[in-house]
């Protein structure tokens, strides 16, 4: 098993992510997983900077510490080619410290280029199309492509690491988990769906199993959901919410019903390890041997203390 920690470019600034990212090293997490955004959820998270340059800049920061994507979509915002070779780039700068999360996206990110947003059938095709010229352009040469969707012409792909990243697919379902097995090296998940885990396996996968965990560390658990519920309350929604909504200001309507009650149901809140890694034990026992734990509570650096001091060693007797 190992553990993760989420860099929520939403919530943060460019070099606050790299500061977090060199203290998640220091304390000892495994990885770190950054979304790639063009919108935070909510306005009053405030941030959103581009995830490459930042990925970059960790790398080169950084010195043992694996780095992820989580995930990026590469069918409207971005061309696959662009993230082949993006993904290409972070790999050699890291050192082959690198891996691609990728997924089928959310309106609200993908919509600002004015492309339609299609519907989830459609996605996963073009999905399924992205990491076939993914795949192609990391065989080195001039590669073309003519899918249904995505097209390639005479592209290549000058610096390559001779170890490619692996690529993590992230599924809400089991067609998903099916392209995971299939065209991806692992599987990236929001919940702990044991079902996705077997649908994957069947399909042939046998990489890593990646998922995140909602976490708020404060204080108290009312001080933790408190901080979640301001900044975190989009995602219990559920993600045909979360897919489909265009932009913060429809996050925070759809969201005004969200409650206290709601945020400490769907995260771990408060300052008591064995919670922790209780909830841990419940993602591991669905079969994922890659958490990464998404703190919102109100003190980042309190949480990587906490980590270090008293989760780490329990999460490391428990493995």
């Amino acid at each position: 098993m190992q553990i993760g920690f989420k860099l929520a470019a939403e919530a943060f600034g460019p070099n606050e992510l790299v500061r977090q990212a060199v203290r998640a090293e220091a304390v000892g997490f495994d990885f770190v997983e950054m979304s790639d955004h063009f919108h935070p959820w909510l306005d009053n998270q405030g941030h959103s900077p581009f995830a490459w340059t930042v990925l970059g800049t960790i790398a080169a920061r950084t010195e043992r510490i694996g780095l992820a994507t989580g995930v990026t979509c590469p069918i409207i915002r971005y061309h696959p080619a662009i993230i082949a070779q993006a993904a290409a780039t972070t790999a050699l700068v890291s050192d082959g410290r690198f891996t691609l999360g990728i997924g089928s996206g959310e309106r609200l990110n993908e919509h600002i280029t004015g492309a339609e947003f299609p519907p989830v059938r459609v996605r996963q095709r073009m999905l399924r199309e992205a990491l076939e010229i993914i795949r192609l352009l990391w065989r080195g040469g001039y590669r073309s492509y003519d899918g249904r969707y995505l097209s390639l012409s005479d592209a290549r792909v000058f610096d390559l690491p001779e170890t490619l990243p692996d690529i993590a697919v992230a599924a809400g379902g089991p067609n998903a988990a099916v392209i995971a097995a299939e065209l991806g090296d692992g599987l990236f998940a929001t919940e702990p769906k044991p079902e996705l885990v077997q649908a994957y396996r069947q399909a042939g996968g046998q990489g890593p199993r990646y998922a995140e965990l909602g976490v708020a560390f404060a204080p108290t658990e009312e001080e933790g959901a408190e901080a979640a519920l301001s900044t975190n309350r989009w995602s219990v929604g559920g993600w045909k919410v979360m897919s489909e909504l265009p932009n913060p200001v429809n996050f925070a309507a759809a969201t005004t019903t969200v409650r206290i009650e709601d945020m400490l149901d769907g995260f771990v809140c408060g300052n008591d390890p064995h919670r922790y890694v209780k909830a841990v034990r419940e993602y591991t026992d669905a079969g994922y041997d890659r958490v990464v734990l998404m703190n919102a509570g109100p003190d980042m650096d309190a949480f990587l203390d906490f980590y270090a001091d008293e989760l780490a060693p329990l999460l490391r007797a428990a493995n």
